[in-house]
């Protein structure tokens, strides 16, 4: 293609250049910052439910626990204690605080070095927890923790979708939710093989060094995106960069390109102030409020507390591991149907299904809880009933596998321009944590006070978000980063908050409506 190095199609300006293995490496490696935060989603909820641990750091909930056994009381508040939600929910209070700092290093001294940092948070953290002796330990490594969770969420998904092509860079940056779900099942698996040992919990705690060393040593070796070069002065390496991870030469215009946007972003002094500016209008909205609907789906009823909630329901010791061992790969399989499908139907259609898929299970779930054990919390499933159940919260957390999981990391990565994206992608992770710190904290108190209505509670939501969708998200895929505006100017509702002249180039904004 001689004239130039792109080809303006239907979806937006497509550059020339192909998928490389040298960027397939990159993010796989990249977004290990996944697997990290992954475990340390699913390794709570199993360590949380082992009697060694309870009987170490939380004897009371331990002597209240057998008793209500004992006593045949309600099922719903057998694990309602603060201090024990406060070793799960500790980390994304501090991972909000972190993800402030992590924006400001990741626009100065690069994507890569704050991924470098987040996992070395990680292993502080995971050393920590393995060698606890007492509670202050376990809350200190699980602050660490949260600081790496901090970085990562911040650093990965902009790395991610600054390296990939923009016609995969929906199934590349979903390698960071992919590596999220892997985690998961990788704990509850770890979970599950050490129940039984009286250290086990120092196990699952301990083992999630290990893949914070493989980040570390990773990212020494990984090259910073060329966005991010370009950024700090680095134009020569940045244009060297570009031709590797497109495995062309002809990346003039796409050069070109992310120089005109790194030069309007150096005009931007105040990019937190900047980004409440109407014309960030659309971005703002939906850095803040898909994270927000994320965690109001319910999921992380499941990730944290799957063995506990299904101990709750009824479930054996090990029924209830093996309960959440089987969510965890369903997790993962059905995060393989949004790679493979994000940027061949568009994210829409993935949201909108994946809503009206909760919705149906999380009914047939609550009406489930509520016929077997009403309002008093005195029951028991048999165990067909048990596995129907199982089947219908699965149904949900692939759901939710295939929708907002990856989508509510991969669409506010990708809707910000240059110039907004670190305040963006740092509005999205603190938004994201502090609601997660809030879910987290209080479920196992609303799951005492609503009981079965717990989950009608979140089925609310998911109508609200699914109509949010509906309304409110135009169609991105396919589209660069630099020609998002085109996407919000032909929108019915966002094209009023767009000037024209923030909408630049060869390609007809009615394009991508």
């Amino acid at each position: 293609m001689a004239g130039g190095a792109y080809v303006a199609s239907g979806d937006g300006r497509q550059y020339e250049g192909k998928v490389t293995a040298f960027v397939l490496v990159t993010c796989f490696v990249a977004a290990m910052g996944g697997l990290l935060f992954g475990y340390d989603l699913g390794i709570t909820g199993g360590v949380t439910s082992m009697e060694p641990f309870l009987i170490k750091f939380f004897p009371s909930v331990y002597k209240q626990m057998m008793k209500d056994e004992a006593q045949n009381e309600s099922q719903y508040c057998k694990f309602d204690n603060q201090l024990l939600t406060l070793f799960t929910s500790s980390l994304y209070l501090a991972a909000l605080v972190a993800s402030f700092f992590a924006s400001t290093t990741t626009r100065l001294i690069g994507r890569k070095p704050s991924m470098f940092i987040g996992g070395l948070f990680f292993l502080v953290g995971a050393l920590l927890n393995g060698f606890a002796v007492n509670i202050e330990m376990l809350i200190i490594g699980r602050l660490l923790l949260g600081f790496g969770v901090g970085y990562c969420n911040q650093s990965v998904p902009v790395y991610l979708s600054e390296m990939a092509p923009a016609k995969i860079r929906g199934a590349l940056n979903m390698g960071f939710q992919m590596m999220i779900t892997i985690g998961i099942l990788v704990a509850n698996l770890i979970n599950y093989a050490t129940a039984k040992h009286e250290n086990g919990w120092r196990i699952s705690l301990g083992v999630g060094a290990v893949p914070a060393i493989m980040l570390c040593v990773g990212s020494i070796f990984l090259g910073d995106t060329p966005n991010s070069m370009i950024e700090r002065g680095q134009q020569e390496n940045a244009k060297a960069m570009l031709r590797k991870i497109r495995g062309t030469d002809n990346i003039d215009e796409e050069y070109q390109d992310l120089i005109d946007a790194s030069e309007a972003a150096k005009r931007v002094e105040h990019p937190w102030k900047n980004i409440a500016e109407r014309k960030y209008r659309p971005q703002l909205t939906f850095c803040s409020f898909i994270p927000f609907f994320q965690q109001l789906t319910g999921i992380n009823v499941i990730m944290f507390y799957a063995p506990v909630l299904f101990k709750t329901l009824g479930f054996g010791n090990d029924a209830s591991l093996m309960s959440a061992v089987i969510t965890g790969g369903v997790n993962v399989l059905a995060t393989f149907v949004s790679i493979f499908t994000v940027d061949k139907f568009g994210r829409r259609i993935l949201f909108l299904e994946g809503g009206f898929q909760m919705l149906i299970c999380q009914i047939a779930v609550g009406v489930m809880i509520a016929s077997k054990y009403g309002v008093s919390g005195k029951g028991s499933f048999s165990k067909g009933e048990a596995d129907l159940l199982l089947f219908f919260i699965c149904a949900y957390v692939a759901a939710f596998a295939w929708s907002w999981g990856p989508l509510g990391w991969l669409v506010p990565s990708e809707i910000c321009s240059l110039e907004a994206r670190s305040a963006g992608q740092a509005t999205n992770v603190a938004v994201n944590m502090l609601f997660t710190f809030v879910i987290a904290q209080v479920f196992l108190t609303m799951l005492c006070h609503l009981k079965f209505g717990l989950f009608f509670f979140f089925a609310c939501f998911v109508v609200i978000m699914t109509l949010f969708i509906f309304l409110l998200l135009p169609e991105t895929k396919n589209v660069p980063i630099e020609e998002m505006n085109r996407v919000w100017k032909s929108h019915w509702f966002w094209g009023k908050f767009i000037p024209e002249d923030a909408v630049t180039g060869g390609v007809n904004p009615q394009a991508t409506a």
